[in-house]
């Protein structure tokens, strides 16, 4: 008898043994003599499986948390597990167990982005093997958010410019913003954008980008300076101020050089006195040279 039925005569002939088949066996034998029981315990051994309740095709991993793939496969034995990253230039014979296994657990590293792929988990036992592909998704939060202004972060009064954000996440992250109250902007459709026309002081001020997903958020910030009509026409006027200044300094300082040693008739009164200032003393071809006090006829 099996499983509390009841069965007749000897060995079954010619039936396909299934997994059904496995269990405890009650066996009596029956003469006039008496009765002789035994018990038998039936295994009945497969080749291994994986289908999508236990390995199923598509993950989504956190980085950071522990990478276990988690892949089970049924099969009896019991099938041992491997599963290694399409395309990764290690042996397969030493690729990482991810899935479960019969061996003894081993320690596990953390999710990183260089996870996301596709993986061949591979089920193995004494009476054959199976495979199947599992695609992992590496999912985190916001990161490397970076904001640009268009063409530049200093704007002159009346003009137009653009500040853009960006940021990597998976999922996509969506945006939000802080900045300085305006009727002049508009936002963009994806919110990743901000367009000002018109520039006005009421533009000036700190524009402030939040990328946010179900893993977290991440704010980044630029500074835009609105220049007044009025500083730009006193730097025009101070830039020329400095050339005419310029140009005023180069023409003195031509002239005192075009009217120095005049000649003329001049009364030369004691060069050689008390009142003369010797300015160089030297011996050369020139004899000595005296300042002195000069006055025209």
């Amino acid at each position: 008898t099996h499983d509390g039925g009841t069965q007749h005569g000897g060995v079954t002939r010619g039936r396909v043994v299934t997994r059904a088949d496995g269990g405890r066996y009650v066996c009596r034998a029956t003469n006039r003599h008496g009765v002789a029981v035994r018990s038998v315990v039936v295994t009945v051994e497969y080749q291994p499986s994986l289908g999508e309740r236990g390995c199923p095709e598509r993950r989504r991993w956190l980085e950071g948390t522990p990478a276990e793939l988690g892949c089970a496969a049924t099969g009896n034995p019991p099938p041992r597990v491997t599963c290694a990253k399409l395309g990764d230039s290690r042996d397969p014979a030493n690729a990482t167990e991810l899935g479960d296994s019969q061996d003894a657990p081993q320690a596990t590293s953390n999710v990183t982005r260089a996870h996301a792929g596709t993986y061949q988990c591979r089920a193995t036992n004494a009476h054959g093997s199976a495979v199947r592909n599992v695609t992992v998704a590496v999912e985190y939060g916001p990161a490397g958010v970076t904001l640009r202004v268009l063409p530049s972060a200093n704007v002159t009064r009346g003009s137009g410019f653009t500040v853009d954000c960006g940021a990597e996440g998976v999922p996509a992250p969506t945006y939000t913003w802080a900045l300085p109250p305006a009727p002049n902007l508009r936002l963009a459709a994806d919110n990743r954008s901000v367009t000002v026309t018109g520039a006005t002081t009421a533009n000036r001020g700190v524009y402030t980008c939040t990328a946010s997903n179900r893993h977290g958020r991440r704010a980044g910030s630029v500074v835009v300076r609105v220049d007044e009509s009025w500083l730009v026409v006193l730097a025009a006027l101070g830039a020329l101020g400095a050339v005419t200044a310029l140009g005023l300094a180069v023409a003195g300082g031509y002239y005192l050089k075009t009217t120095a040693c005049k000649k003329g008739e001049y009364n030369v009164r004691d060069a050689e006195g008390s009142e003369a200032a010797c300015l160089h003393r030297h011996r050369d071809n020139c004899g000595e040279v005296f300042g002195i006090q000069l006055t025209q006829p």
